[in-house]
């Protein structure tokens, strides 16, 4: 996933052992190798490395009266340098005081504004606000573009350096400057950091349709995503509108433990692709299932909000054709990282994977076309203008011509 402000890297497909929570018997094997892995590589000559590094040491003065560059300070900036020639936004260098913040944060010991951000064409931009979080009580909308974080710029910020910014003590305000869609200037807003509350699930229901709102994956929420399709089937409703907008993601086995409840036992949720000439991990469904569900009765609503697990979700049920999609494209983070503790107290964050769908989509590359697309724009979010749910709902009251030209063939 991106990295969410309260709550860092947790909902970015994160590996810490297996299936996103720390074991021990990972931890072992991690630091059992670590002597192996940290041996030179007989095929790179850093003979030019030392060279820069010596004549740094000996001719370098500074321009201002700055404190003087420890050895520590250029041996990480060496690994930052090394780690960011990968390109990859999701493979990070933690220093020591970076790693234990990300531990506080995995722990669920944070404080912030409650939103996932994450880069979208070099630009910071907002995946999804929380739920009742303090940064949608000050309208941010998913898709938002951080200009400036408090008067900083962020062109080439990294995703830690604007959390490191926008993060910060209970009570005090961080202005973000936005660019939105479909308006003419930036905008400040200014947001007031608070405790964050993660939620889960809520149920409604409209229309006699049973609405289940899923607003992350984390350990509650096959628990809970239980308990509201329970109470589907003990109520005796037959159309269910599963809402994963804004979710975004979290841990893999949730969002697999999930698709149980809607996919026959063995269906195949999600591979596991971790490069050529390795073979992938095929994960799927335990034949949890609660009810029989199809295109007709099953409408899950996605949109630029929904990332990794929830994507992983939405691409399970629909190619197993179990479920319409309804809404916008999704973000597209369907990579997988391990984090690997180093002796120093810093951390290596390492993309290892990517995923797929049940078809073999990647959903890295271009994240989730829904079957139907309607669009909702964030002034329509401001003003609590649903013409998603509304689509939905008339998708199950038998109407198809929503969206018609857009729908994807459910014979596919």
């Amino acid at each position: 996933l991106a990295v969410l402000l309260a709550l860092a890297a947790f909902f970015s497909g994160l590996h810490i052992g297996s299936g996103g929570s720390l074991k021990s018997p990972m931890e072992a094997g991690l630091f059992t190798f670590f002597s192996s892995l940290s041996q030179p590589n007989e095929d790179a000559d850093l003979n030019e490395f030392w060279r820069v590094w010596n004549l740094l040491e000996k001719k370098f003065v500074a321009s201002t009266t700055t404190d003087p560059v420890t050895v520590s300070d250029r041996l990480n900036g060496a690994i930052e340098g090394l780690v960011g020639s990968y390109d990859d936004p999701y493979t990070l260098f933690l220093s020591p005081e970076d790693a234990a913040e990300f531990e506080d944060d995995i722990g669920g010991q944070f404080s912030g504004v409650g939103m996932e951000v994450g880069l979208r064409d070099g630009l910071i931009t907002v995946i999804a606000p929380l739920s009742d979080s303090p940064s949608e009580k000050a309208g941010v909308v998913a898709g938002d573009v951080v200009v400036k974080i408090d008067g900083t710029a962020t062109d080439g910020m990294t995703i830690e350096e604007a959390v490191r910014l926008i993060r910060g003590e209970i009570g005090t305000d961080v202005v973000l400057t936005i660019y939105r869609e479909g308006e003419l200037e930036f905008k400040d807003i200014t947001i007031t950091r608070d405790t964050i509350t993660i939620p889960t699930v809520d149920t409604e229901v409209k229309k006699g349709v049973y609405i289940v709102r899923l607003y992350n994956f984390n350990a509650l929420s096959e628990t809970k995503i239980q308990e509201a399709l329970d109470n589907y089937r003990r109520r005796g409703y037959e159309k269910l509108v599963l809402d994963l907008r804004g979710n975004p993601g979290g841990y893999l086995q949730s969002a697999i433990a999930i698709a149980g409840y809607f996919l026959p036992e063995g269906s195949v949720v999600v591979r596991e692709h971790f490069g050529e000439n390795i073979e992938e991990q095929v994960y799927r469904s335990q034949g949890k299932k609660v009810a029989d569900f199809s295109p007709d009765n099953l409408v899950v609503l996605i949109d630029g909000g929904s990332a990794s697990a929830s994507e992983i979700l939405a691409g399970a049920l629909s190619e197993q054709k179990v479920a319409t999609t309804i809404g916008t494209k999704t973000f597209g983070k369907g990579s997988v990282q391990e984090l690997v503790r180093l002796p120093s107290g810093a951390s290596l964050k390492v993309t290892v994977a990517r995923w797929l769908t049940p078809n073999g989509v990647s959903l890295s590359e271009n994240g989730l076309e829904p079957m139907v697309k309607i669009s909702r724009t964030p002034q329509q979010v401001v003003a609590d203008e649903d013409p998603q749910e509304e689509a939905a709902l008339e998708w199950l009251s038998g109407d198809h011509s929503i969206g018609e030209k857009d729908v994807i063939s459910l014979l596919q």
